[in-house]
């Protein structure tokens, strides 16, 4: 959308398990929240995943593409389940949500977390542990592992054996350290790139890469590096 509309149109994915009821409670709030600013929406349901298989044989049905190039936005809900966990790779699920991320060039997944007061106790971890967190985790989508060639499992001379391949072009890192450095500007003036460049070479380019971005549009932000093993504890200290 290039300027602000009275009228969109969104594309609803339901999906699998509690999604459907999650949608029907976010259709919800969305209309109420834009009848006070004069905005309506136009939805179209469509399936993914598991709802997808069942219905149609694929997890990635065409009609489902086709509404979602068409609309505005697109509201995706829940996807699998252990319905399908022994279905062949090509019938999961997750295939369809792999397939929408990279046809529609959905690279840049932001997930805000942020400690709310009312809800502190609630947690597993102290109080003192979460209060006052508010970070953004800026996570890459259409690339690495999950989508790196060749992949499967294989026999020769008898041994099964799987493989999965860690794969990033330059183009797929800058794109997303760009996507970073732009929500560090408009937060607090703070990025921290998480790499495995110690052991892998596919993060020593990812490093190489996002320090170069941040020279290039990363005025103001102050870029950090830190170990995927030791940012994982860090999160929780």
């Amino acid at each position: 959308v290039a300027a602000p509309q009275e009228s969109y149109k969104i594309t609803l994915l339901p999906g699998d398990g509690i999604g459907p009821e999650i949608t029907t409670a976010t259709v919800k709030a969305l209309v109420a929240a834009g009848e006070t600013a004069g905005v309506s929406f136009s939805f179209d349901e469509q399936l993914l995943g598991g709802a997808a298989i069942d219905a149609t044989g694929s997890p990635w049905p065409a009609a489902t593409l086709e509404s979602c190039q068409a609309a505005d936005s697109i509201l995706m809900a829940a996807i699998g389940g252990p319905k399908w966990d022994g279905n062949p790779r090509n019938l999961r699920p997750e295939t369809g949500l792999l397939a929408m991320r990279q046809e529609l060039g959905l690279f840049a997944n932001l997930r805000p977390a942020k400690a709310i007061p009312q809800l502190l106790d609630a947690s597993s971890l102290k109080r003192e542990v979460v209060e006052g967190v508010d970070i953004m985790v800026v996570r890459e989508l259409c690339g690495d592992v999950y989508f790196g060639k060749p992949a499967g499992i294989f026999e020769k001379d008898g041994v099964r054996w799987g493989q999965n391949n860690m794969i990033y072009s330059e183009p797929e890192i800058e794109r997303i350290a760009r996507v970073a450095m732009d929500v560090a500007q408009k937060r607090t003036g703070k990025c921290c790139s998480i790499d495995k460049a110690n052991v892998l070479d596919v993060s020593q380019l990812w490093k190489d890469v996002v320090i170069r971005v941040h020279g290039e549009c990363g005025e103001g932000v102050e870029l950090s590096h830190m170990y995927v093993d030791n940012a994982a504890m860090q999160l929780v200290r």
